[in-house]
């Protein structure tokens, strides 16, 4: 443990979630260590082992399954996702044929049943790679039933503390609770991954990405200052940093609603969101609207389609949050990261190049028919404007087919996303289909950088103040403004209150973020006006790297120490 008079070191990590706060460091207690591999005796019942681990797996799926009912959005949907991955067949029966065949003791044999699931997993790359951290987890919370340990996950402590842990599985972020963790440094992880997104929905400064290197050097009970912007760890923090964290955090910004800069150029500050509480949760934020609906969540996990009925039920529910005012729906975004049963096809060999979003409709054309048979119904069951917009537009050719299909089912205000650089580089072609574009952030970068988004060990690539990146984004506001289209930025980068400034001043009308950003990016915008938009967005496209990009342009914004971001 840090003592009184110890100097202050100073570590760094990728900043994935903003915010400056300091704290004890509580370490993850260390995963389920390898069972060893050992036999069952002679005369030992094998079917009475074989449903010990399928009942071990139904009490770790149940446990999972009341956690998610106490969760909200994306936390909740996590947990649903790793339940199913414990009541996943292919784990326990799996297990139980080395315990017929091999006798071995329950605990080895779900060990290496999880090691052939998840190296089956990693060999599919893109999103099913990902789910080896679920397989681990499950993994380990049926060994500790069936061994009688305790159960891994979160410290519990009396005081409120900073987590310090090589990685976290979706489950335990999902659980965490941003009045006992107060931040989290993982080792491993980058700014587009499940617990970064998490991080920001809870408003929770976290750094990730440090390396075993940084996080060895934490004990528990040492004093840590977490700055979630800069990516930047004191460990010993001197009082006087104390104080002004301390000051940082009793100030509280409140949206009302009029995002604008300084000069009064109006800048639509919107919110993403997943479900109807989410959609409450924003418009009780502030938010003039919704800049991305992910009508995806209303699929995720189901067998098979929904019913028409059931999906504008759904999308009513989030509508009916922002009467008057605009809610941006993306069509289903299926494929990748999101893969589902009845649509798409797990067996890609690069599921992020592959038949994914808007691509799907070739396929099963009748799927988006009826999500846009659906968004009319909703429509025209509430107040709320409708803007339909479907993910991975790539030609002229399919932003005419989709916008014209959308407007054949009475939504008159159809776009599209710009996810893909030929989308970016062709707009002007685009806009003379499409009413207005949003810009994904997050898998545009995958795409201009050649970096998948959820390789950590490319995290450092994953960053919207890429240059190339943001000259794309320029491009795309240049194609189109001779059309009088409106381009919106929703992904990650739309949260950061520095690059919000750059986005403006490449010529973006309105920021979707998390709600929690949304006091963040309105008080640096009204600290500048638009010519100072335009300035600092031509220093981030002329710079030479993203980090010194983002270092030029925070430079001149000193309202950004001012508030602690």
């Amino acid at each position: 443990m840090a003592t009184s008079d110890a100097q202050p070191t100073a570590l760094t990590g990728i900043g994935v979630s903003p915010g400056l706060v300091a704290g004890p460091v509580a370490r993850m207690a260390p995963g389920i260590p390898e069972p060893a591999i050992e036999t069952l005796p002679a005369g030992t019942d094998l079917e009475a082992e074989c449903d010990r681990i399928a009942a071990a797996a139904q009490t770790v799926k149940k446990g999972l399954e009341l956690s998610a009912a106490e969760a909200k959005g994306d936390g909740r949907t996590l947990l649903e996702t790793t339940a199913q991955m414990a009541a996943d067949p292919t784990l326990t029966t799996s297990a139980q044929a080395k315990v017929r065949e091999r006798r071995l003791m329950p605990a080895r044999a779900v060990w290496e049943a999880a090691g052939t699931l998840a190296d089956m997993l990693k060999s599919l790359g893109g999103y099913m790679a990902e789910r080896t951290r679920d397989v681990a987890d499950v993994r380990d919370r049926i060994i500790a039933v069936l061994t009688d340990s305790p159960m891994p996950g979160i410290p519990r402590l009396p005081e409120p503390f900073v987590l310090v842990a090589k990685d976290l599985a979706p489950a335990d972020t999902a659980l965490l609770n941003p009045e006992k963790v107060v931040a989290f440094i993982t080792s491993e992880g980058g700014p587009t991954s499940h617990t970064a997104i998490l991080a920001r929905a809870l408003g929770m400064p976290a750094i990730v990405g440090t390396g075993e290197q940084v996080t060895d050097q934490l004990s528990d009970g040492d004093i840590v200052l977490v700055d979630g912007t800069k990516g930047s760890i004191t460990l010993n923090p001197s009082e006087e940093a104390l104080r002004r964290a301390r000051e940082l955090a009793s100030r509280v910004r409140v949206f009302k609603g009029d995002g604008a800069t300084k000069d009064g150029h109006e800048v639509q500050l919107l919110a993403n969101v997943g479900d109807a509480a989410g959609a409450r949760s924003a418009a009780e934020a502030g938010a003039m609207g919704v800049g991305l609906f992910r009508t995806e969540f209303c699929f995720l996990d189901q067998p098979e389609e929904p019913t028409i009925e059931a999906q504008v039920e759904a999308y009513r529910g989030v509508l009916e949050a922002f009467p008057g005012k605009k809610v941006v729906v993306r069509t289903l975004d299926a494929g990748a990261d999101k893969p589902l049963p009845f649509l798409t096809d797990a067996t890609e060999a690069n599921p992020a190049l592959g038949v994914r979003a808007y691509r799907t409709a070739r396929r099963d054309p009748e799927v988006l028919e009826h999500q846009l048979q659906a968004l009319a119904k909703a429509e025209a069951a509430t107040n709320a404007k409708v803007w339909v917009m479907a993910p991975m537009i790539s030609t002229a050719d399919e932003a005419k087919a989709f916008t014209d299909q959308a407007r054949a089912h009475g939504l008159k205000i159809a776009g599209m996303m710009i996810e893909v650089p030929s989308a970016a580089l062709m707009a002007d072609k685009m806009f003379e289909h499409a009413d207005f574009a949003s810009i994904g952030t997050n898998d545009l970068t995958q795409y201009v950088m050649a970096a998948d988004r959820l390789l950590s060990s490319l995290a450092y690539l994953s960053t919207g103040w890429q240059p190339a990146v943001l000259r794309l984004i320029k491009a795309a506001c240049d194609g189109a403004a001779p059309h009088g289209r409106p381009v919106g930025v929703c992904g990650e980068a739309a949260a950061d209150p520095a690059l919000a400034v750059v986005l403006v001043g490449l010529g973006v009308a309105s920021l979707s973020m998390t709600a929690r950003a949304l006091p963040d990016v309105d008080a640096v915008l009204k600290s500048v006006d638009l010519a100072d938009c335009k300035r600092l967005a031509q220093i981030a496209i002329d710079s030479r790297t993203a980090e010194d990009a983002r270092a030029a342009v925070r430079a001149e914004l000193p309202v950004l120490e001012e508030l602690g971001l």
